[in-house]
């Protein structure tokens, strides 16, 4: 459904009418540099969860605005994608092949992640599934770190710390969460939060 762009908003609009319902409060504050970086992640993966809550795999997989393949699946999987290259296999060092992305022949990866997030359920349930474990396996991470400043090499000869990476997966989470507000009130219409 997509929503008269004429129409004032409500309340009702957003995904949660009493604050006390929204899963992303309650968390850690006041704490040390660890807990509020792993809150702010927290946060930032339960917004996209919310924004994605309750839609169909059409829904899901609905492209933004042509020539565009922006989807809320396809953020889901590229979101499970970012979190595999930056904790399993730049941070912890692993060599596991990507989920959703392959080499292109000019270089770099192709957009697996977005182009693969079509409107099926099995395609929706193995993206959150790769999602989770990918998040579960950053979270097993961060906690076994010793502290935040563990350097690791980068393509390129560069290095960047744990505590780098973490910042970073906050900025990534929060400007595709940008796009999940747009993308879901195309949708359905839901605003906010």
């Amino acid at each position: 459904m997509i929503v008269n762009m004429g129409e004032s908003r409500k309340r009702a609009d957003l995904f949660f009418d009493d604050p006390a319902d929204d899963p992303r409060g309650g968390g850690t504050s006041l704490g040390d540099e660890r807990a509020t970086l792993c809150e702010f992640l927290r946060g930032q993966r339960l917004t996209l969860e919310v924004k994605c809550g309750g839609l169909t795999p059409e829904e899901l997989a609905r492209r933004s605005v042509p020539p565009s393949t922006l989807s809320l699946l396809g953020l889901v999987r590229h979101m499970a994608e970012v979190e595999r290259i930056w904790f399993r296999q730049r941070m912890a060092g692993l060599d596991v092949p990507r989920r959703y992305q392959a080499a292109s022949p000019g270089g770099g990866f192709d957009d697996g992640d977005f182009d693969g997030a079509v409107a099926d359920p099995d395609v929706v349930a193995e993206a959150w599934q790769a999602w989770r474990e990918e998040c579960a396996f950053t979270d097993q991470f961060i906690a076994a770190a010793p502290n935040l400043d563990i350097i690791r090499s980068l393509p390129g000869n560069g290095q960047i710390s744990l505590r780098e990476v973490l910042v970073h997966m906050v900025e990534e989470y929060a400007r595709h969460n940008g796009h999940a507000d747009l993308l879901r009130e195309r949708i359905d219409g839901r605003i906010g939060q």
